[in-house]
């Protein structure tokens, strides 16, 4: 089994989308003004924006981006502190990994083995 799509709400459509545009190389394929967007990875996975208003999210929720060695991770993590995201070092956990606050109002993984 393969999944296919997910939706997130987000506080700000936009800026989410220019967000993972920018770190994680995902392209729009369609947006409908501030209230929508699609947008898919190179494996034709599917992540739709919706606008939602006051979003929060459970604390432990979050989305995965695996990347292809710690050096990548290692490049994102640098990339977004100097951005000015409040990003701490990778660490060892489940992988090499480390978490972002996405503008919108969710968190993202990134990792690698």
């Amino acid at each position: 089994m393969q999944l296919n799509h997910l939706n997130l709400t987000v506080n700000d459509v936009e800026a989410s989308r220019e967000f993972l545009e920018k770190y994680f190389d995902m392209k729009c394929v369609n947006s409908r003004g501030k209230g929508f967007a699609a947008m898919f990875d190179d494996n034709q996975f599917v992540l739709t924006l919706m606008k939602g208003k006051d979003v929060q999210y459970p604390k432990t929720f979050h989305i995965g981006f695996p990347q292809v060695n710690r050096e990548k991770v290692d490049q994102i993590n640098k990339q977004l502190k100097e951005d000015g995201y409040e990003v701490d070092p990778p660490i060892e956990s489940h992988g090499y990994t480390f978490y972002v606050k996405a503008p919108g109002g969710f968190t993202v993984e990134v990792l690698s083995d």
